[in-house]
């Protein structure tokens, strides 16, 4: 069902000579109709951060603490070339005045810094710009 304005029914109502007394009634219960009830306000959205997952069953990753981007690339394309089309991006931007300025150095940087139009002309998209905490597991459920 379309929407339309309070003040457009109200000068439809107008052009119409529709009685003042009864225009005024209907045009306030039309107004406490389409104000919102404070008493069903929404709870704020629930803030949400990236992890990164890895399997190691094998134990092979460090102890430390590992950060990382969430990427994404074309599915039929090899996860190898991301770093290459990261590099391509970046020197791309850094041909332009703003990357002449403050040209970008590091991965880190580029994530960050570089505007998506560049990554997508070597088709990455950034899903994080910020470095997000790598989580391992051993790929097992516990029994109990």
């Amino acid at each position: 069902m379309p929407k339309i304005d309070v003040s457009k029914v109200a000068e439809i109502l107008k052009k119409n000579h529709v009685d003042p007394a009864v225009l005024r009634r209907v045009i306030e219960e039309m107004n406490l109709v389409v104000q919102p009830d404070n008493a069903e306000e929404k709870p704020p959205a629930l803030k949400k951060q990236f992890v990164i997952l890895v399997s190691d069953p094998d134990g092979k990753m460090p102890k430390t603490d590992l950060v990382g981007w969430v990427l994404q690339i074309p599915e039929n394309e090899s996860a190898a070339t991301t770093s290459d089309r990261i590099f391509r991006a970046t020197y791309d931007f850094n041909t332009t005045q703003k990357g002449r300025l403050l040209p970008a150095k590091t991965v880190g940087e580029s994530i960050e810094n570089v505007p998506a139009k560049f990554f997508k002309e070597t088709e990455v998209w950034v899903k994080t710009k910020t470095p997000v905490l790598v989580l391992k597991t051993d790929n097992e459920i516990p029994k109990e």
